[in-house]
């Protein structure tokens, strides 16, 4: 499938004719997904026998946002058949270490998570050399319950809010990443990649369709695995650093959204290093170049009818609903920081990037604030969060916007006005590291009460254990600096 540029309105419908599906799914719904059926059961089974497939890999997302799980021969595969993990994956750090309150967070016994296929997200693994498909798993307690440490778990719980309102959030992704050359020694600053004219990219070259060319081959074996896992990227561009690109993803329900960005970085990860170089989802992998982001388009509709309830009535620009919403995003993003920038590195992309988010000021089509309400028709009537980073575990970051913007609703809250100039020269209004948003999230009763109690004491334990490991390391600056000199 060819690439081709668009405007930035993802929310809108396109009139790209429909591809040929190899694998038919479902919509995703937003509910706990039942135990599959004795009938869906066979039929499942009926179509891997069909397929020849061999393998069936069982993904459960961590805190990180990255595949856990199991590889399990097809034949033996069932909706429950080895398919249990140790609750200890949702209480270690991206080191692989365990949190000090490790007794605190896992059950005393430590139990396993009983894991459940959900249908709707089977796929094929197109890379890998045997008939494979990856299913991804929701997890439960031993009684049925869902496990509240799952993120998948997480977002779920934020989209029952919204249907008991009568609401249906819409999500549209935009994820940017960049193309790295391999680098095994972690002491050594990334490099650009070399492309098809046998140098690294020097010059900015945004929006350049020439330097999108010149990783073709990447690109084009990326789009054939997205095409045989049906995730819907739609846009692509050139960002601004280095090798830096742009998907964008269809507009739809927001754990679809959420599933298809976890599996696209697996998918462009494994796509680059059958070239030889690196994918990256770092949120500032280099010095000099700018960080990566994940913007989130946003809106709601009314469950019933299907009609964006961001509307204005009698000649209103907005309803006071898109307001409530709005001004909840302004009250509450600063205190769930923690998902959007979850890692010590995020920072580095908000406090020194040259057009990431410094505050929580909206405007109209103004790039400038954390918070941009897109021109564009009522029907598409949306806001673009701005402030996660590429490395914010899609779900969660998902789930905290959604979070922010209910809590909006339910307390009736309002905007400031909409800001039209430079908004930078405003100050910065966010927390300026991890230890300082880690803070914030623990102050907020409102946040933790929807998101859930447990679930946010295990991720700011995860989150502080990372951060105190990464202190103890010492950079090669201050060697530079400081041996000799202090």
């Amino acid at each position: 499938p060819g690439r081709r540029m668009e405007s930035d309105d993802v929310m809108k419908k396109t009139d790209k004719k429909p591809k040929k599906k190899p694998l038919r799914r479902k919509p995703a719904q937003d509910r706990i997904v039942p135990a599959p059926s004795e009938r869906e059961e066979s039929h499942l089974k009926r179509w891997l026998r069909e397929h020849h497939i061999t393998e069936v890999e069982c993904l459960v997302p961590d805190i990180t946002g990255n595949a856990r799980g199991k590889i399990i021969p097809a034949a033996r595969f069932s909706s429950d058949y080895g398919t249990r993990l140790p609750e200890a994956i949702f209480a270690t750090t991206v080191t692989g270490e365990y949190i000090d309150e490790y007794h605190e967070i896992v059950s005393a016994s430590d139990s396993d998570l009983y894991l459940r296929p959900d249908p709707n997200t089977l796929c094929v693994v197109p890379w890998a050399s045997d008939p494979t498909v990856q299913i991804i798993h929701d997890c439960f307690t031993h009684d049925g319950a869902p496990h509240e440490l799952a993120p998948r778990s997480v977002l779920r719980r934020v989209i029952a809010r919204y249907d008991a309102l009568g609401l249906k959030p819409i999500i549209a992704p935009e994820l940017e990443f960049f193309l790295v050359q391999k680098n095994t020694d972690p002491d050594f600053p990334l490099q650009p990649p070399v492309g098809r004219n046998g140098r690294p990219e020097t010059a900015r070259q945004s929006y350049s369709i020439d330097a999108v060319n010149e990783f073709d081959p990447i690109l084009d074996l990326m789009y054939d695995y997205c095409e045989s896992m049906e995730l819907d990227v739609e846009t692509l561009i050139h960002e601004s650093g280095a090798a830096q690109l742009e998907i964008n993803f269809r507009h739809a329900d927001p754990l679809s959204r959420a599933d298809q960005v976890f599996l696209f970085k697996r998918t462009v990860r494994e796509a680059a290093l059958r070239h030889d170089i690196y994918a990256t989802f770092l949120a500032k992998p280099m010095e000099n170049e700018p960080g990566s982001s994940m913007h989130i388009h946003q809106s709601l509709l009314n469950a019933k009818t299907g009609k964006n309830v961001f509307i204005g009535k009698n000649g209103a620009q907005h309803s006071e609903l898109f307001m409530n919403y709005l001004g909840g995003l302004q009250r509450y993003i600063p205190e769930a920081m923690a998902f959007f920038a979850p890692n010590v590195n995020s920072y580095r992309r908000l406090v020194y990037g040259e057009v990431s988010p410094k505050n929580v000021q909206w405007g109209y089509d103004n790039r400038t604030c954390g918070l941009r309400v897109p021109f564009d028709s009522p029907e598409n009537m949306r806001v673009e969060s701005r402030f996660a980073g590429s490395d914010a575990n899609p779900y969660l970051a998902i789930a905290a916007t959604l979070d922010c913007g209910l809590l909006g609703i339910e307390q009736k809250l309002q905007p400031t006005e909409a800001s039209t100039g430079f908004t930078h020269s405003s100050g910065f209004e966010l927390p300026k590291s991890m230890q300082d948003s880690l803070e914030f999230l623990e102050r907020s009763d409102a946040l933790r009460g929807i998101l859930g109690e447990r679930f946010c004491k295990a991720y700011i334990c995860i989150k502080r254990k990372e951060y105190e490991t990464f202190f103890r390391v010492i950079s090669s600056w201050e060697r530079e600096f400081l041996l000799l000199n202090v």
